[in-house]
């Protein structure tokens, strides 16, 4: 053999032998989720997008464009570094207030359903909670590396991020946005938690956290009539209990194996928001509960990623990449157990969509941007990794090299 084909065969091998670089599982359970989604944004919104404008495929459409944007961001964001995040973590929390601020604004904000949580862009409109859930986040990964020693041992170093998330909440509460609210403070405490805050501190913020919901639940009329419609739909089931009657009843259409892609009949004018929060029911009566158990594997799979993801970090000694990891694998793993449990009914309905499958610009670029993020802090453990090996290597390199010459 020539030395020219011994040359490409050599490097051909060290290509193929080359390791990956970022987590196939993670990367196929995201690829897999947007294309489900995709699909049953397609069916769930045909007719409602031909009744509203005349366009059956309207909002499949833009969500395909959704999808686009929230690729090309996340591709971007895998391009910047852990660390400048890290630096930008304070910055991108003061941005998401004023962004909440902004939103309250009259004639700023657009609000549909007597809720104000969008600013229109012309192009789209985007919902501020969605960044706001990524910018705590990253703020909160932030603090926790800088003054984890405090958070460890004081109570005001527990104290002053409460405060901030407090703010944050409040400043959700007034558009009324409950359920970013629940995911960001759950998020939040679990993250303060891995931190390694006292259990007495932590005992007292869920008290405090669940006392301020339930008081929050019943001096809301709204609220209120929500709980007690989750807790009986059939009471009322033409009324207060219609959403939710009706996606149990297309859950029950669905059966073992479901009635087929675009046979369902609830996403017909008789499922309220069946192409967004209510999705996953739409799904479960055309794929039955087979369809909807890959889906829950689907998300099991990218939330178990991020917390391996996370240990890998954790043992790297790189504690603002594990914080963060673990963070971001809490939030997606919690806002698609409420959305799940909605259509389930075992939970009160809360106006969340289903990560990476609901219908929603804003919700599909900021998971998108998610994931991006997770693979970027898969990616550098896995760089620093390679590169400790390749230390650990040189000097059994550099010894054979010298037994090689002594022998010749």
């Amino acid at each position: 053999m020539s030395a020219t084909r011994l040359t490409a065969a050599k490097s051909k091998s060290q290509v193929s032998a080359a390791p990956l670089m970022y987590d196939p599982l993670l990367v196929g359970a995201m690829i897999v989720l947007l294309s489900l989604g995709l699909i049953m944004v397609a069916s769930a919104s045909l007719h409602i997008a031909y009744e509203d404008y005349g366009q059956p495929w309207f909002y499949t459409i833009r969500q395909m464009i959704f999808i686009a944007i929230g690729l090309t961001a996340g591709l971007m964001v895998f391009k910047v570094p852990v660390a400048v995040w890290q630096r930008l973590g304070p910055w991108l929390l003061l941005a998401g207030l004023m962004l909440l601020l902004i939103v309250l604004i009259p004639g700023v904000g657009r609000t549909v359903n007597g809720a104000s949580r969008w600013i229109n862009l012309g192009v789209f409109n985007l919902q501020v909670s969605e960044l706001m859930k990524l910018f705590v986040i990253i703020y909160l990964a932030g603090y926790l590396v800088r003054r984890g020693d405090e958070v460890r041992t004081s109570f005001q170093g527990f104290l002053k991020p409460m405060l901030v998330l407090s703010l944050v909440a409040l400043l959700l509460l007034f558009e009324p946005d409950f359920g970013a609210t629940v995911v960001i403070m759950a998020t939040a405490m679990a993250m303060m938690f891995i931190g390694g805050v006292r259990l007495w501190q932590f005992s007292l913020l869920v008290m405090l956290v669940a006392a301020a919901m339930t008081l929050l639940a019943i001096t809301s009329p709204y609220r209120m009539e929500r709980l007690t419609t989750f807790l009986n739909p059939w009471a009322d089931p033409f009324n207060s209990g219609f959403q939710l009657t009706q996606a149990l009843i297309a859950i029950g259409r669905g059966e073992i194996w479901g009635v087929g892609l675009g046979s369902g009949v609830q996403k017909l004018f008789y499922l309220p928001e069946a192409h967004t929060d209510f999705l996953f029911a739409v799904f479960a009566e055309e794929f039955g509960l087979i369809g909807s158990l890959l889906v829950i594997a689907l998300f099991v799979v990218l939330v178990m990623r991020a917390f391996a993801i996370a240990r890998q970090a954790e043992a790297k000694e790189q504690q603002f990449a594990a914080y963060l990891a673990y963070g971001l694998g809490l939030w997606l793993s919690l806002q698609a157990f409420i959305n799940i449990g909605v259509n389930m009914g075992v939970l009160p309905t809360k106006g969340l969509t289903l990560p990476l499958m609901s219908y929603g610009g804003s919700s599909i670029v900021v998971c998108c941007v998610a994931v991006a993020l997770l693979l970027r802090v898969d990616y550098e453990v896995r760089r620093s990794s390679i590169q400790a090996e390749r230390r650990v290597g040189k000097p059994d390199t550099r010894r054979k090299k010298r037994e090689r010459r002594i022998k010749s």
